[in-house]
C-alpha cells in the first residue's frame, strides 16, 4: 500500500517481514505475475524469478527438457540455450537425475534446477523468496556467490528471507515489509538490526 521503491543496477535489496505483510504480493507485482490493483511497476529488463518451489517446472519433463521451456520462456533461441545448457546442468550438479523426469527430484534437487536455470539465462533482475532455504550448506553458499557475481555486473538481485545471515552477508540494501507499508529503508545493519529487535519485543 502506497510503496514507492526503486531499485536499480548493481543493487541487491533484501525484504525482511512477518508472514502477511505484503512480500508475496510486491514479489509477483514485479515479476510480473499479477497485476498492480494501483499504481505501477515499470521493470526494465529480463526477470527471471523463484517465487514458489518448482513452480514453472512441469513434472513430466526431464529437468534438461524444463531448462529448455523455461529459457525459451525468458526470450533465448535454440542457439542461446545450447551456449547455456550444461552450464545450467553443472551448477544444479544433480548428476543423472538432469535427464530424468523431475517428478522424482527431492525439494533440494528442484531448488538446484530452478535457481541454475534462472541465473543461467543472464536475467538483469533476479526475485528469490525462500527458494534456496531447502538446499544444503554446500549450494547455498555457491548461490550467494553467483547473487553477488550477477550484481557485481550490474544486476539486480530482489531477495526474500528469513535467514538474516543470508540477508546480512549477500545485501548491500534491506526494507522493513510491514503491513503492506515499508516501515525501514536502509543499510543491511541497521534495518536487520530494528527487526530483530522489534520482533524480540513482540514475541
Amino acid at each position: 500500500r502506497h510503496v514507492d521503491l526503486e531499485l536499480r543496477r548493481g543493487e541487491e535489496l533484501g525484504v525482511v517481514r512477518r508472514n502477511g505483510a505484503g512480500k508475496s504480493t510486491i514479489l509477483k507485482v514485479n515479476a510480473g505475475t499479477v497485476t498492480a490493483t494501483e499504481g505501477r511497476a515499470q521493470v526494465n529488463g529480463r526477470v527471471a524469478s523463484l517465487l514458489e518451489l518448482g513452480a514453472g517446472l512441469h513434472r513430466d519433463y526431464t529437468g534438461r527438457e524444463n531448462a529448455r521451456f523455461s529459457a525459451t520462456i525468458m526470450g533465448l533461441n535454440h542457439r542461446e540455450f545450447a551456449l547455456v545448457a550444461d552450464q545450467i546442468e553443472a551448477f544444479a550438479d544433480i548428476g543423472a537425475f538432469f535427464d530424468r523426469k523431475i517428478s522424482e527430484y527431492s525439494s533440494g534437487m528442484f531448488a538446484r534446477l530452478a535457481f541454475s536455470i534462472a541465473t543461467s539465462v543472464d536475467p538483469d533482475i533476479l526475485i528469490i523468496d525462500e527458494a534456496l532455504a531447502v538446499g544444503d550448506q554446500e549450494f547455498r553458499n555457491r548461490s550467494e556467490a553467483r547473487m553477488r557475481q550477477l550484481r557485481d555486473n550490474a544486476g539486480t538481485v530482489f531477495l526474500v528471507s528469513h535467514a538474516m545471515e543470508s540477508i546480512l552477508e549477500t545485501c548491500n540494501r534491506v526494507i522493513w515489509l510491514e503491513k503492506g507499508l515499508i516501515r525501514m529503508d536502509g543499510s543491511p545493519k541497521k534495518v536487520v538490526d530494528a527487526y530483530s529487535k522489534y520482533m524480540e519485543e513482540i514475541s
